[in-house]
Protein backbone atom coordinates (compact mmCIF):
# COMPACT_ATOMS: atom_id res chain seq x y z
CA UNK A 1 0.00 0.00 0.00
CA UNK A 2 3.10 2.19 0.82
CA UNK A 3 4.40 1.64 -2.12
CA UNK A 4 0.89 2.56 -4.37
CA UNK A 5 0.35 5.75 -2.39
CA UNK A 6 4.13 6.78 -3.00
CA UNK A 7 3.54 6.65 -7.05
CA UNK A 8 0.20 8.28 -6.94
CA UNK A 9 2.09 11.95 -6.87
CA UNK A 10 4.39 10.98 -9.51
CA UNK A 11 1.62 9.76 -11.85
CA UNK A 12 -0.53 13.48 -11.17
CA UNK A 13 2.66 15.24 -11.38
CA UNK A 14 3.62 13.05 -15.28
CA UNK A 15 -0.16 14.21 -15.88
CA UNK A 16 0.00 17.74 -14.76
CA UNK A 17 3.17 17.75 -17.07
CA UNK A 18 1.74 16.34 -20.24
CA UNK A 19 -1.16 18.60 -19.76
CA UNK A 20 0.69 21.38 -19.67
CA UNK A 21 2.75 20.05 -22.65
CA UNK A 22 -0.20 20.47 -24.68
CA UNK A 23 0.02 22.89 -27.62
CA UNK A 24 -1.98 26.19 -26.78
CA UNK A 25 -4.92 27.47 -29.56
CA UNK A 26 -7.39 29.93 -29.70
CA UNK A 27 -10.45 29.89 -31.56
CA UNK A 28 -12.06 33.04 -32.62
CA UNK A 29 -15.46 32.55 -34.02
CA UNK A 30 -17.43 34.66 -36.34
CA UNK A 31 -20.65 33.20 -36.90
CA UNK A 32 -21.68 31.40 -40.36
CA UNK A 33 -22.58 28.32 -41.33
CA UNK A 34 -20.51 26.13 -39.08
CA UNK A 35 -22.57 27.74 -36.11
CA UNK A 36 -26.00 27.97 -37.87
CA UNK A 37 -28.96 26.37 -36.63
CA UNK A 38 -31.92 24.94 -38.62
CA UNK A 39 -35.44 24.17 -38.11
CA UNK A 40 -35.11 20.55 -39.69
CA UNK A 41 -31.85 18.83 -40.01
CA UNK A 42 -32.90 17.54 -43.42
CA UNK A 43 -33.66 20.84 -45.14
CA UNK A 44 -31.05 23.68 -45.84
CA UNK A 45 -32.76 26.36 -44.55
CA UNK A 46 -30.58 27.59 -41.44
CA UNK A 47 -29.55 31.20 -38.98
CA UNK A 48 -25.92 31.71 -39.35
CA UNK A 49 -24.23 31.95 -36.26
CA UNK A 50 -26.64 31.20 -34.06
CA UNK A 51 -24.59 28.40 -31.91
CA UNK A 52 -21.44 29.59 -30.01
CA UNK A 53 -18.02 28.44 -29.98
CA UNK A 54 -17.73 26.50 -26.56
CA UNK A 55 -21.02 24.22 -28.20
CA UNK A 56 -18.83 23.77 -31.23
CA UNK A 57 -15.69 22.90 -29.23
CA UNK A 58 -18.05 20.50 -27.32
CA UNK A 59 -19.26 18.66 -30.72
CA UNK A 60 -15.21 17.27 -30.77
CA UNK A 61 -14.16 16.03 -27.60
CA UNK A 62 -11.39 13.89 -28.72
CA UNK A 63 -9.64 17.33 -29.62
CA UNK A 64 -9.26 18.08 -25.73
CA UNK A 65 -6.52 15.40 -26.14
CA UNK A 66 -4.15 17.22 -28.78
CA UNK A 67 -4.64 20.51 -27.39
CA UNK A 68 -5.50 23.13 -25.09
CA UNK A 69 -8.40 25.18 -26.47
CA UNK A 70 -10.12 28.51 -25.37
CA UNK A 71 -12.67 29.80 -27.72
CA UNK A 72 -13.36 33.86 -28.07
CA UNK A 73 -16.51 35.24 -29.79
CA UNK A 74 -15.60 38.18 -31.90
CA UNK A 75 -18.50 38.13 -33.94
CA UNK A 76 -21.61 36.35 -34.99
CA UNK A 77 -22.56 36.77 -38.20
CA UNK A 78 -23.12 35.12 -41.63
CA UNK A 79 -20.11 36.08 -43.61
CA UNK A 80 -22.16 37.89 -46.17
CA UNK A 81 -22.57 40.52 -43.51
CA UNK A 82 -18.80 40.54 -42.99
CA UNK A 83 -17.48 44.16 -42.38
CA UNK A 84 -13.61 45.87 -42.51
CA UNK A 85 -14.55 46.88 -38.92
CA UNK A 86 -14.87 42.87 -37.89
CA UNK A 87 -11.57 42.55 -39.60
CA UNK A 88 -9.98 45.07 -37.94
CA UNK A 89 -10.54 43.48 -34.61
CA UNK A 90 -9.31 40.06 -35.54
CA UNK A 91 -6.21 41.37 -36.21
CA UNK A 92 -5.71 43.03 -33.64
CA UNK A 93 -6.95 40.53 -31.24
CA UNK A 94 -4.85 37.89 -33.45
CA UNK A 95 -1.59 39.51 -33.35
CA UNK A 96 -2.21 40.65 -29.95
CA UNK A 97 -2.73 36.99 -28.86
CA UNK A 98 0.78 35.98 -30.09
CA UNK A 99 2.56 39.10 -28.72
CA UNK A 100 1.82 38.76 -25.23
CA UNK A 101 2.25 34.78 -26.31
CA UNK A 102 -1.39 33.49 -25.21
CA UNK A 103 -1.68 30.82 -27.74
CA UNK A 104 0.61 28.82 -29.89
CA UNK A 105 -1.72 28.74 -33.02
CA UNK A 106 -5.04 30.68 -33.71
CA UNK A 107 -8.32 28.84 -35.54
CA UNK A 108 -10.92 31.58 -37.01
CA UNK A 109 -14.18 30.00 -37.56
CA UNK A 110 -16.28 31.96 -40.31
CA UNK A 111 -18.78 31.90 -42.85
CA UNK A 112 -17.77 30.65 -46.53
CA UNK A 113 -18.97 33.25 -48.82
CA UNK A 114 -16.14 35.88 -47.63
CA UNK A 115 -13.88 33.83 -45.83
CA UNK A 116 -11.42 33.81 -48.89
CA UNK A 117 -11.25 37.77 -47.72
CA UNK A 118 -11.07 37.85 -44.45
CA UNK A 119 -8.49 34.87 -44.89
CA UNK A 120 -6.27 37.12 -47.72
CA UNK A 121 -6.47 40.49 -45.03
CA UNK A 122 -5.46 38.19 -42.24
CA UNK A 123 -2.19 36.98 -44.20
CA UNK A 124 -1.27 40.74 -45.25
CA UNK A 125 -1.42 42.48 -41.39
CA UNK A 126 -0.84 39.37 -39.40
CA UNK A 127 2.47 40.31 -38.21
CA UNK A 128 3.71 36.52 -36.30
CA UNK A 129 4.78 33.70 -38.26
CA UNK A 130 2.64 31.02 -35.70
CA UNK A 131 -0.18 29.55 -37.37
CA UNK A 132 -3.44 31.08 -38.28
CA UNK A 133 -6.50 29.15 -40.30
CA UNK A 134 -9.60 29.97 -41.23
CA UNK A 135 -12.23 27.03 -41.38
CA UNK A 136 -16.25 26.67 -41.77
CA UNK A 137 -18.87 24.68 -43.07
CA UNK A 138 -21.51 24.02 -45.92
CA UNK A 139 -23.92 22.10 -43.60
CA UNK A 140 -25.31 23.73 -40.50
CA UNK A 141 -24.42 22.57 -36.81
CA UNK A 142 -27.88 21.14 -37.18
CA UNK A 143 -27.52 19.11 -40.27
CA UNK A 144 -27.45 15.71 -41.12
CA UNK A 145 -23.67 14.91 -41.45
CA UNK A 146 -22.52 18.46 -40.77
CA UNK A 147 -18.99 19.23 -42.02
CA UNK A 148 -18.28 21.71 -39.51
CA UNK A 149 -17.08 19.24 -36.80
CA UNK A 150 -14.33 17.80 -38.79
CA UNK A 151 -13.49 20.79 -40.42
CA UNK A 152 -12.74 22.34 -37.20
CA UNK A 153 -11.04 18.95 -35.61
CA UNK A 154 -9.03 19.71 -39.06
CA UNK A 155 -8.14 23.48 -38.84
CA UNK A 156 -7.04 22.89 -35.22
CA UNK A 157 -4.43 19.83 -36.44
CA UNK A 158 -3.14 22.11 -38.69
CA UNK A 159 -3.15 25.16 -36.04
CA UNK A 160 -0.27 22.77 -33.98
CA UNK A 161 1.45 21.23 -36.57
CA UNK A 162 5.23 22.51 -36.55
CA UNK A 163 5.42 22.63 -40.13
CA UNK A 164 2.58 25.11 -40.30
CA UNK A 165 4.80 27.55 -38.91
CA UNK A 166 5.86 30.53 -41.25
CA UNK A 167 3.37 29.58 -43.79
CA UNK A 168 1.12 32.75 -43.48
CA UNK A 169 -3.02 32.59 -43.12
CA UNK A 170 -4.15 29.20 -44.10
CA UNK A 171 -7.73 27.97 -44.95
CA UNK A 172 -8.69 24.34 -43.82
CA UNK A 173 -11.67 22.81 -45.84
CA UNK A 174 -12.80 19.28 -46.74
CA UNK A 175 -9.62 17.70 -45.55
CA UNK A 176 -7.61 20.49 -48.49
CA UNK A 177 -5.28 23.12 -46.94
CA UNK A 178 -5.14 26.16 -49.09
CA UNK A 179 -2.86 29.55 -48.96
CA UNK A 180 -5.14 32.41 -48.33
CA UNK A 181 -3.57 34.29 -50.85
CA UNK A 182 -5.08 31.35 -53.93
CA UNK A 183 -7.97 30.10 -52.11
CA UNK A 184 -11.59 30.81 -54.01
CA UNK A 185 -14.78 29.62 -53.53
CA UNK A 186 -15.62 27.33 -55.84
CA UNK A 187 -19.56 25.62 -55.42
CA UNK A 188 -22.32 27.35 -53.62
CA UNK A 189 -23.71 24.23 -52.32
CA UNK A 190 -21.01 21.24 -52.31
CA UNK A 191 -19.03 20.27 -49.05
CA UNK A 192 -15.90 20.47 -51.09
CA UNK A 193 -16.23 24.02 -51.82
CA UNK A 194 -12.88 25.73 -52.00
CA UNK A 195 -10.36 24.84 -54.02
CA UNK A 196 -6.95 27.19 -55.34
CA UNK A 197 -7.23 27.13 -59.46
CA UNK A 198 -4.06 28.66 -59.86
CA UNK A 199 -2.33 26.13 -57.83
CA UNK A 200 -4.10 23.81 -56.13
CA UNK A 201 -3.74 22.95 -52.16
CA UNK A 202 -1.15 23.01 -50.34
CA UNK A 203 -1.91 19.93 -48.57
CA UNK A 204 -4.21 17.96 -47.01
CA UNK A 205 -5.82 17.30 -43.57
CA UNK A 206 -6.48 13.59 -43.24
CA UNK A 207 -6.64 11.36 -39.97
CA UNK A 208 -4.62 13.67 -37.88
CA UNK A 209 -2.18 14.45 -39.64
CA UNK A 210 -0.79 17.17 -41.81
CA UNK A 211 2.15 16.83 -44.35
CA UNK A 212 2.90 19.49 -46.66
CA UNK A 213 4.00 19.64 -50.66
CA UNK A 214 4.18 23.59 -51.32
CA UNK A 215 4.55 26.72 -50.73
CA UNK A 216 3.52 30.07 -51.32
CA UNK A 217 6.23 32.26 -53.19
CA UNK A 218 4.22 35.25 -52.40
CA UNK A 219 4.85 34.99 -49.00
CA UNK A 220 4.02 38.10 -46.48
CA UNK A 221 4.15 36.86 -42.61
CA UNK A 222 6.35 38.17 -40.51
CA UNK A 223 7.03 41.51 -42.51
CA UNK A 224 3.49 42.75 -42.68
CA UNK A 225 3.47 45.69 -45.10
CA UNK A 226 0.69 47.43 -42.78
CA UNK A 227 -0.13 47.89 -39.52
CA UNK A 228 -3.55 47.75 -38.47
CA UNK A 229 -4.54 49.01 -35.49
CA UNK A 230 -8.33 49.76 -34.10
CA UNK A 231 -7.94 53.19 -34.88
CA UNK A 232 -6.80 52.21 -38.45
CA UNK A 233 -9.63 53.88 -41.44
CA UNK A 234 -9.17 51.70 -44.70
CA UNK A 235 -9.84 53.74 -47.70
CA UNK A 236 -12.77 52.94 -49.66
CA UNK A 237 -12.51 50.63 -53.40
CA UNK A 238 -14.83 49.50 -55.34
CA UNK A 239 -15.71 46.62 -57.74
CA UNK A 240 -17.15 47.16 -60.99
CA UNK A 241 -18.77 44.15 -63.06
CA UNK A 242 -17.82 44.42 -66.74
CA UNK A 243 -20.45 41.98 -69.39
CA UNK A 244 -21.19 42.09 -72.51
CA UNK A 245 -22.17 46.33 -73.88
CA UNK A 246 -22.09 47.24 -69.82
CA UNK A 247 -22.68 50.96 -69.73
CA UNK A 248 -20.23 52.85 -67.64
CA UNK A 249 -22.60 54.33 -65.29
CA UNK A 250 -21.46 52.60 -62.10
CA UNK A 251 -18.02 53.88 -62.85
CA UNK A 252 -19.10 57.87 -63.44
CA UNK A 253 -21.40 57.25 -59.66
CA UNK A 254 -18.27 56.03 -57.99
CA UNK A 255 -16.56 59.50 -59.45
CA UNK A 256 -18.87 61.29 -58.23
CA UNK A 257 -18.71 59.69 -54.45
CA UNK A 258 -15.14 60.55 -54.72
CA UNK A 259 -13.92 56.51 -53.56
CA UNK A 260 -10.28 56.38 -53.56
CA UNK A 261 -10.15 53.18 -55.83
CA UNK A 262 -11.73 51.06 -58.44
CA UNK A 263 -11.03 47.80 -59.00
CA UNK A 264 -12.66 46.26 -62.28
CA UNK A 265 -13.49 42.79 -62.68
CA UNK A 266 -12.81 42.60 -66.75
CA UNK A 267 -13.28 40.26 -69.30
CA UNK A 268 -11.01 37.68 -70.39
CA UNK A 269 -6.99 39.58 -69.78
CA UNK A 270 -8.89 42.17 -67.90
CA UNK A 271 -10.44 43.93 -70.31
CA UNK A 272 -13.24 46.28 -70.98
CA UNK A 273 -15.69 48.24 -73.80
CA UNK A 274 -14.62 51.79 -74.52
CA UNK A 275 -17.77 52.86 -72.50
CA UNK A 276 -15.36 51.49 -69.45
CA UNK A 277 -12.44 52.70 -71.18
CA UNK A 278 -13.77 56.39 -71.73
CA UNK A 279 -14.85 56.08 -68.19
CA UNK A 280 -11.68 54.58 -66.50
CA UNK A 281 -9.75 57.50 -67.90
CA UNK A 282 -12.28 59.99 -66.29
CA UNK A 283 -11.45 58.26 -62.90
CA UNK A 284 -8.26 58.36 -63.07
CA UNK A 285 -8.13 62.17 -64.17
CA UNK A 286 -10.15 62.28 -61.00
CA UNK A 287 -6.75 60.77 -59.06
CA UNK A 288 -8.70 57.47 -58.52
CA UNK A 289 -6.60 54.41 -58.50
CA UNK A 290 -8.12 52.01 -61.25
CA UNK A 291 -6.66 47.98 -61.16
CA UNK A 292 -7.64 45.68 -63.42
CA UNK A 293 -8.71 42.33 -62.77
CA UNK A 294 -10.17 39.85 -64.60
CA UNK A 295 -13.86 37.76 -63.81
CA UNK A 296 -12.37 34.79 -64.83
CA UNK A 297 -11.44 32.31 -61.70
CA UNK A 298 -7.72 31.84 -62.93
CA UNK A 299 -5.28 33.09 -65.24
CA UNK A 300 -3.64 36.09 -64.42
CA UNK A 301 -4.20 40.08 -66.14
CA UNK A 302 -0.99 40.96 -67.94
CA UNK A 303 0.67 44.61 -67.78
CA UNK A 304 1.21 46.24 -70.89
CA UNK A 305 -0.66 43.85 -73.07
CA UNK A 306 -3.76 44.57 -75.25
CA UNK A 307 -4.63 47.99 -72.93
CA UNK A 308 -1.53 50.46 -72.40
CA UNK A 309 -1.57 50.64 -68.91
CA UNK A 310 1.03 53.48 -69.09
CA UNK A 311 -0.60 54.97 -71.54
CA UNK A 312 -4.42 54.68 -69.22
CA UNK A 313 -2.91 55.28 -65.82
CA UNK A 314 -3.96 52.08 -64.50
CA UNK A 315 -2.14 49.41 -62.62
CA UNK A 316 -3.31 45.27 -63.17
CA UNK A 317 -4.20 42.66 -60.03
CA UNK A 318 -1.67 39.72 -61.59
CA UNK A 319 -3.93 37.15 -60.65
CA UNK A 320 -5.57 38.18 -57.63
CA UNK A 321 -9.11 37.95 -58.16
CA UNK A 322 -11.42 41.01 -58.16
CA UNK A 323 -12.35 40.58 -54.52
CA UNK A 324 -8.79 39.97 -53.01
CA UNK A 325 -7.07 42.83 -55.68
CA UNK A 326 -9.82 45.47 -53.46
CA UNK A 327 -7.82 44.17 -50.35
CA UNK A 328 -4.72 44.22 -51.29
CA UNK A 329 -5.21 48.01 -52.83
CA UNK A 330 -7.52 49.16 -49.37
CA UNK A 331 -4.11 47.97 -47.92
CA UNK A 332 -2.25 49.48 -50.23
CA UNK A 333 -3.60 53.48 -50.16
CA UNK A 334 -2.61 53.78 -46.46
CA UNK A 335 0.74 53.59 -47.43
CA UNK A 336 1.27 55.20 -50.73
CA UNK A 337 -0.75 56.60 -54.00
CA UNK A 338 2.68 55.82 -56.42
CA UNK A 339 1.24 53.63 -59.11
CA UNK A 340 4.56 51.71 -59.69
CA UNK A 341 4.69 51.46 -55.93
CA UNK A 342 1.14 49.91 -55.46
CA UNK A 343 1.93 48.23 -58.86
CA UNK A 344 5.02 46.28 -57.11
CA UNK A 345 2.60 45.00 -54.03
CA UNK A 346 0.51 43.40 -56.45
CA UNK A 347 3.78 41.54 -58.36
CA UNK A 348 4.93 41.16 -54.23
CA UNK A 349 1.77 39.70 -52.52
Amino acid sequence: MKKILSVLPLIALAVFVHAQKLPRVIILATGGTIAGAGASSDRAGYTAGKIPIDQLVGSIPTVKKIAEITGEQVASVGSQDMTVDIWKKLAVRINEIFKNNEADGIVVTHGTDTQEETAYFLDLVVTSEKPVVLTGSMRPATAISADGPKNLYDAITIAIDPKSKGRGVLVSFNEGIYDAREVMKMSSTKTNAFGSPNTGAVDQAYDGTVEYYSKSERQVNPKSPVVITADTKLPRVDIVYMYADAPADEIDLLIGKKVDGIVIAGVGNGNFNKAYMDAVKRAVAAGIIVCRSSRTPSGRVVLHDEINDDELGTIVSDDLTPQKARILLMLGLTKTKDKKQLQNFFFKY
